[in-house]
C-alpha cells in the first residue's frame, strides 16, 4: 500500500508493461506511485521514468519521494497533454512502455476536502486539478436542466436522471449548492427505488465527477497521443473503472489493431490496412483475492495492446 492507496492489478500490471532495465516508461496517473515504485525498481540507471498527474496533492507526493532519483521525471498536468509534450526532453524519442490507471484514487475520496465522495461531509468540489474550473458546485448551480439530466444519464447510468435534475434546478433556486450531504441529500430524496447494497448517490456523484473533470473527452483525446509517442514494441496499458471508459479503449484497441478504413468490398491487401496495435491477451479483472483485501478494485478493467513496427 502507498500513502492510503492500494495500485489495483499491480502484478498484471507490470506484467503488461513488460519492464526492461534500460526501458523508457510513462506513469500517465502517478496518484500515490504505487505503479511508479515498482516500475522504478525494475529500472537501471540507464533507465527512465516520467511520472505525470493533474492533481498538485499528487505531485508533492512525487517530489517528496522521487525528486532526487535521476531516472524519474515529474510532471504536472492533465495526461490528455501528452501530445504537446512529445517534442520536450525527456519525452523525445518516445515509451517502451504507458500506463493509463483511470478513476478517483483512494486518496482523493478519503479526503472530505476534495468533495468526491457522498459519504464524507465536505465543499461540493470534485475536481483532480483544483486549478480548474467549474467545480461540482458550480456547475450545478449553473447547468441547464437539460445538460444535468444528459450528464446524469449518459455518465452515471441514472434512471432518474430527469427527475434529480428537476428537483436540481428546484433547488438551487433557493438555496445554490454548497457541499457534498446537500447534493447527497437531494439526490437519496428523489429516487424511489434504491438498488440493494448501493447508496441512492453513487450514480450521481459518479457522473458529475466525470463531467467536471472531463474525464471521457481527456481519455478520448489522450489514447491517440500516446500511440503516438510509444515505440514499435511497446505496450500500451489502460486500467478502467466503469463501462464508459472501458468501451473507449476498447473501441480504440479495436479501431487501432484493424487498420484504416476502406469500403467494405474493395478487395484491399491486410498490408494496406496499416494496423498500428496488436491487443495482449483478453480483459483482465482483479482476482477475488485481491477484491476482498481491497474492495474499490471490484470494478477495475485491464487491457493492454502493443506498438506495431511502422511499415515502410
Amino acid at each position: 500500500m502507498t500513502g492510503g492507496h492500494e495500485p489495483v492489478l499491480l502484478a498484471e500490471t507490470l506484467e503488461a508493461l513488460a519492464v526492461r532495465p534500460q526501458g523508457r516508461y510513462l506513469d500517465a496517473t502517478f496518484g500515490r506511485g504505487g505503479h511508479s515504485t515498482e516500475i522504478l525498481a525494475r529500472l537501471a540507471p540507464d533507465g527512465a521514468l516520467v511520472a505525470m498527474d493533474c492533481d498538485d496533492q499528487a505531485i508533492e507526493v512525487a517530489t517528496r519521494r522521487f525528486g532526487e532519483d535521476p531516472r524519474m521525471t515529474i510532471v504536472k498536468g492533465r495526461f490528455s497533454m501528452i501530445g504537446p509534450y512529445r517534442e520536450r526532453p525527456p519525452w523525445q524519442g518516445g515509451f517502451d512502455g504507458i500506463l493509463f490507471d483511470l478513476g478517483v484514487s483512494s486518496p482523493q475520496l478519503d479526503d472530505a476536502a476534495r468533495g468526491f465522495s457522498f459519504r464524507r461531509e465536505g465543499p461540493l468540489d470534485m475536481r483532480m486539478d483544483r486549478q480548474a474550473h467549474p467545480t461540482a458546485a458550480e456547475w450545478l448551480n449553473s447547468a441547464p436542466e437539460a445538460e444535468i439530466a444528459q450528464v446524469l444519464r449518459e455518465f452515471g447510468e441514472e434512471r432518474y436522471a430527469r427527475r434529480i435534475a428537476r428537483a436540481v434546478v428546484a433547488s438551487r433556486a433557493d438555496t445554490p449548492f454548497v457541499t457534498t450531504a446537500q447534493f447527497a441529500s437531494l439526490v437519496a430524496r428523489e429516487i424511489p427505488r434504491r438498488e440493494p447494497g448501493q447508496d441512492p448517490a453513487t450514480r450521481a456523484f459518479q457522473a458529475v465527477r466525470i463531467r467536471v473533470n472531463d474525464e471521457i473527452g481527456e481519455l478520448t483525446r489522450a489514447l491517440p497521443a500516446a500511440l503516438e509517442i510509444l515505440r514499435p514494441g511497446g505496450r500500451l496499458v489502460v486500467i478502467s473503472f466503469h463501462s464508459l471508459e472501458d468501451r473507449v479503449v476498447k473501441q480504440f484497441f479495436a479501431r487501432e489493431s484493424r487498420g484504416d478504413d476502406y469500403p467494405v468490398r474493395l478487395p484491399v491487401p491486410q498490408a494496406w490496412l496499416a494496423p498500428r496495435l496488436r491487443v495482449i491477451g483478453k480483459a483482465l479483472r482483479p482476482g477475488a483475492a485481491e477484491r476482498a483485501a481491497n474492495p474499490r478494485s471490484r470494478s477495475a478493467v485491464l487491457r493492454v495492446a502493443q506498438r506495431l513496427e511502422v511499415a515502410s
